[in-house]
């Protein structure tokens, strides 16, 4: 006999997720929830995870522990008195009283940091960008007197100019200030609202998209899942929107998101909205992995989430389901049965066959997931998809996240807000709220939002329009700006010096198997253990929309050989800053990226010895300042070359000439065996000083 993970779990009052971990540290071998374990197992693995009797007995050893001390303090605490005494005026002798007990020793720290007290500065919170008169009245000092202090750090400013957080925190350390940047409107919004109380989380509806290759099934799928004809509303049976069902099933509720494609589904967490908790891939048994199945996979893992696998057409005549499953093992989607990690299920939209067992394994995913939000407070959520509709104006379908949205609510998206006039359901029918995991349309915005934007509820109209008016604001600013905050090749070096990029990631198309192995496998060689370098997808065929859309999310460059980008998806890279490369012979591709991580690397510094001179005697000139009297001893000393200040072999100063004189003259050079005057920047110049010119350059790098 055999019992299974997720039933093992309930018997010893823990999550599935909880018990896999526990059997993993115990080196038991379990791919998932749905394994079996042999009974001489279950009963060693109760034995193991049942609750702790020692935990009884505990209180009795702590009071037994609690009672010693007491009766051994009263008799030690006279000696520990004179002790923390002694210590008090030489602090460092504080290790030299072992035997004093544990309180005596406390007091002995807490005097040692009484004697060091640390400069306390205080707090000044205030909006930023900020401007120098604004921070001079902060500050309380005249505004001349804060120029002069910025022009003494080498910030060259005027009166009305704005100051950086950077600047400003460093000229208001000067004046015994710490600085805090106030919050604004909407961050202080977004704050409250990710702010929630635990104990008023409970379950909810897990959401899953259905991805997969175009005519595999998805949405006769969802249809039968749902009962409902979906597919007769749409032309030509081909899902034309982006829908959102709920499905009442007997264990709970599900949420499903039936997409047009993984386009749609990365245009939306391009936007920073991971709305799926579950992907269910759908593979048509009869045709296996398509190029589009392997595209939505790329996009189901860039947004990390779980795959569940439905292999569909299992009704069907001559199929080969190994087939299938070898080649989801070749894209790292090894299934249960195989020894990997993925559950994948035999469906049949056709007939409903295994579609319970689908189901059984998405609601046992959810529970690995502990999903949960808290219904009891201000709505929050995203938008699924929105419209302009000629009799209802804006409309949007949402997906709630947290809280219950409700009719009259105040909501805010994006650069548009409104307080909600109407709410339908995924059936048209009108509702009056919605909890979380709940899909509905809602009327009332005052604009079209964008798929993908979240939306939250305000307390108060006026604050929401405070809000957005700002925002539009920024965004009028942002579309100025022509320079795009989309990675290319270029600027690759720039980004990674920031600390942005660690790594190159490339999407890459190409017109053929052969062509697309080899580029691929050129690329990842260039890797290094300082720059990395992956492809997040390679696939044969044109450069689309969805390839457009996957770079915008994932921060990714595009690379083509051999092909051609569709109308559509040149537009949108241009509006995304997606950078696009086609190339057509491989060793231009593989150069281009070679120096781009080039780029990347540190140049090396190499230094040329210009010429010594020995520093004799030090003058005080008026109007000039420090004067070191040289004997130039070896080579020559140029004017306007970089020296380094050599006292005792060891380098005190590097830095450029500021004057090279003969007697009173100014010359261009001193040579070999000549007397010379140097000035330079630092003016602490002893007698026996060595001053060396010399010439610096950098050596780019190259990837060996």
């Amino acid at each position: 006999m055999t019992v299974r993970v997720h039933k093992l779990a309930k018997e010893l009052g823990l999550t599935s997720k909880e018990l896999v971990e526990k059997l993993h540290a115990l080196k038991v071998d379990v791919k998932g929830s749905m394994s079996s374990l042999d009974d001489d197992t279950a009963v060693l693995v109760k034995e193991k995870l049942a609750p702790k009797k020692k935990k009884k007995t505990a209180p009795k050893a702590a009071a037994k522990a609690a009672t010693k001390p007491k009766a051994t303090k009263p008799a030690k605490a006279p000696k520990a008195k004179p002790s923390p005494k002694k210590a008090e005026p030489k602090p460092k002798k504080k290790e030299t009283v072992p035997p004093a007990p544990a309180a005596a020793k406390e007091e002995v720290v807490e005097a040692v940091v009484e004697k060091e007290p640390e400069k306390a500065l205080k707090v000044l919170k205030i909006d930023l960008p900020i401007t120098v008169k604004d921070l001079a009245v902060k500050l309380q000092i005249k505004p001349n007197e804060l120029i002069k202090r910025l022009l003494g750090k080498k910030i060259l400013v005027t009166i009305n100019q704005s100051l950086s957080e950077e600047s400003a925190a460093s000229i208001a350390e000067d004046f015994e200030y710490k600085i805090e940047r106030l919050p604004t409107q909407e961050e202080v919004l977004l704050t409250e609202h990710e702010q929630d109380d635990p104990a008023k989380l409970k379950p909810r509806a897990p959401i899953v998209t259905f991805m997969g290759h175009v005519d595999h099934g998805k949405t006769s799928l969802l249809d039968m899942i749902r009962k409902t004809k979906v597919v007769d509303k749409e032309a030509g049976g081909i899902t034309q929107h982006i829908g959102a069902y709920e499905v009442e099933l007997p264990k709970g509720k599900v949420t499903f998101l039936d997409t047009p494609g993984h386009a749609a589904f990365t245009a939306m967490r391009a936007r920073g909205a991971n709305v799926t908790d579950v992907v269910v891939l759908v593979v048509a048994a009869d045709d296996g992995i398509m190029p589009q199945t392997v595209e939505a996979i790329d996009h189901a893992r860039a947004a990390g989430v779980p795959i569940i696998v439905a292999i569909n057409k299992i009704d069907k005549q001559n199929i080969s389901i190994d087939k299938v499953k070898r080649q989801l093992a070749e894209v790292n989607l090894a299934p249960e049965d195989w020894g990997g990690k993925t559950i994948t299920v035999g469906v049949s939209a056709k007939t409903g066959q295994g579609i319970d067992d689908l189901l059984e394994m998405l609601l046992l995913e959810a529970e690995l997931l502990e999903l949960k939000a808290n219904p009891d407070r201000l709505a929050n959520g995203v938008i699924v998809e929105a419209e302009l509709s000629r009799g209802k104006g804006p409309v949007a379908t949402v997906l709630v996240s947290r809280g219950t949205l409700k009719i009259g609510d105040v909501v805010m998206v994006g650069l548009n807000y409104g307080k909600i006039k109407a709410m339908l359901d995924d059936k048209g029918r009108r509702v009056q709220e919605a909890g979380p995991a709940k899909p509905v349309e809602i009327l009332g915005l005052s604009g079209v939002p964008q798929a993908g934007e979240r939306f939250y509820v305000l307390s108060d109209e006026k604050k929401a329009r405070e809000i957005v008016s700002v925002k539009r604001i920024d965004a009028d600013n942002k579309k100025l700006e022509a320079k795009s905050q989309k990675i290319s090749l270029e600027d690759l070096y720039n980004k990674i010096k920031e600390g942005e990029v660690k790594e190159l990631k490339i999407i890459l198309k190409a017109d053929v198997q052969g062509s697309l192995g080899a580029i691929k496998d050129s690329l990842e060689k260039l890797s290094t253990s300082e720059v990395k370098l992956f492809v997040i997808h390679g696939q044969v065929g044109n450069i689309n929309e969805s390839d457009i859309m996957l770079a915008s999310a994932s921060n990714t460059v595009i690379l083509g050989f051999h092909v051609g980008i569709t109308p559509d998806a040149k537009a949108l890279s241009r509006q995304e800053g997606v950078d696009v490369r086609i190339y057509n012979i491989i060793y231009e591709a593989v150069s281009d990226v070679k120096a781009a991580m080039e780029g990347m690397l540190e140049p090396i510094i190499e230094e040329t010895f210009l010429g010594r001179a020995e520093v004799r005697q030090v003058f005080k000139v008026s109007k000039v300042g420090i004067v070191a009297g040289c004997f130039v001893s070896k080579g020559t000393i140029p004017r306007n070359a970089m020296c380094k200040l050599i006292r005792n072999t060891e380098v005190v100063f590097k830095g450029k000439i500021s004057s090279l004189r003969h007697v009173k003259d100014d010359i261009k050079e001193a040579k070999e065996d000549f007397e010379c005057g140097i000035s330079l920047s630092f003016k602490d110049i002893q007698k026996g000083d060595i001053i060396e010119a010399i010439e610096t350059k950098k050596v780019a790098r190259r990837l060996k």
